[in-house]
Parts: structure tokens; sequence; C-alpha cells
């Protein structure tokens, strides 16, 4: 493991998208024509970091969800008698897809915000 977990990425993540947003909607409100780089014209290399650390942080949450799958089987089979380590790691699961699910939906505000702007 590269030592941050799950929930610390998709925390990052969405730092970065409220970051973006409050970006966005200082530049709408003071109506300046002329936009920061960044903002206006998208860097491909800023799109991809974003796209990576966003493709990461989901597939750790998939993987949190196949270990807490597999940690209810081997309890269900009796191959295991821990009834806390299982319990944790289907929280662990549950906290990273309620997270994940919070940026979706903060992406999608995000979008509907930016297609709403005026050009």
């Amino acid at each position: 493991m590269t030592g941050i977990s799950p929930t610390d990425s998709v925390m990052a993540i969405r730092n970065a998208i409220l970051q973006k947003n409050a970006a966005l909607r200082d530049v709408a409100s003071t109506g300046t024509a002329g936009a920061p780089a960044g903002i206006g014209g998208a860097d491909a290399t800023r799109l991809g970091g974003f796209t990576d650390a966003l493709k990461s942080a989901l597939e750790q949450v998939n993987g949190l969800q196949n270990q807490a799958g597999a940690a209810a089987t081997a309890f269900e089979r009796g191959e295991t008698t821990d009834i806390a380590a299982v319990m944790l790691a289907k929280q662990q699961a549950s906290v990273g897809f309620e997270a994940t699910l919070q940026v979706r939906n903060k992406l999608l505000s995000a979008y509907k915000d930016i297609m709403s702007m005026p050009v």
C-alpha cells in the first residue's frame, strides 16, 4: 500500500473540487472576461492528473468493497471468528462509498453551474 488511505485520497479530490468551485464562483461574480489560463483552457496535464486521481480513488473504494465482501463471506463460512474485523471492513467500505458519492454529487453540481454560466 502507498501509505495514503482511500478516504484521504477522496477527501483530497473533494478539496480540489471545492477550490475549483470557489475559483469559478469568484470569476463569475467579478464578471472578469479574461479568466486565468488554468480555468479557461483546460491544461491536459492537470486534467490528466485529476482523471488519474479520480480513477485511483474509485479503484481503492472498489478494493475496500471487495475486501469487505470477502471478509463477510469468510465469516459466514466459519473461516474466521473475528466479527470486529468484518464489521470494520464493512464500515470502511461504506465510508469510502459515501465519500465517493458526495464527490460525484459535487462534480454534478459543478457541471451544472458551469453549464448555466453565460458565455
